[in-house]
């Protein structure tokens, strides 16, 4: 339901309108998980560039560190198919060729959560969408700026594990 209320608000609201919202809603949705605790899944994409750069976002809302493009699974979705739209909408980009690294099982906003990992490789510079992400860059993966989030370090972790 509230994907679909927010899906709603994605397309009615002007970009900056929607960009005031987001960290209001960010805060009003951890506070609602940290009270349900109800088992939730997301999808976070490593993308790299041909030379083995990492794509990092800055994002609207949250935390100001950064982090990596991926969103909440939709009830049914496919975890793919899940980063293919989330990837899509954030960046504009497609990804052809989408490789699993691997779930991982942890606690975000103090409930449990399926964080399923994927890899892809991009020919094409992003677009950030302006609403959800600010800004898409670049980073070698052995010089990664800072400040990383957590959950983004444990993510790359486990994809350099691969």
């Amino acid at each position: 339901m509230l994907h679909l209320i927010a899906s709603f608000l994605e397309r009615a609201l002007p970009a900056p309108v929607h960009r005031a919202v987001l960290p209001i809603a960010h805060r009003v949705r951890h506070r609602w998980r940290r009270l349900r605790k109800t088992p939730i899944a997301g999808v976070s994409a490593i993308l790299t560039n041909r030379a083995g750069d990492v794509l990092l976002l800055r994002h609207s809302y949250g935390p100001e560190v950064w982090g990596l493009p991926g969103g909440g699974l939709k009830p049914g979705e496919d975890p793919i198919e899940c980063t293919r739209r989330e990837v899509h909408e954030e960046l504009g980009l497609s990804l052809d060729t989408i490789e699993p690294v691997g779930t991982l099982e942890e606690e975000l906003s103090g409930s449990p959560h399926t964080a399923h990992l994927f890899a892809a490789v991009v020919a094409t510079d992003p677009v950030p969408d302006g609403r959800e992400v600010l800004e898409a860059r670049f980073f070698p993966a052995d010089n990664l700026p800072g400040p990383l989030g957590p959950v983004t370090e444990r993510r790359i972790a486990a994809w350099k594990a691969t």
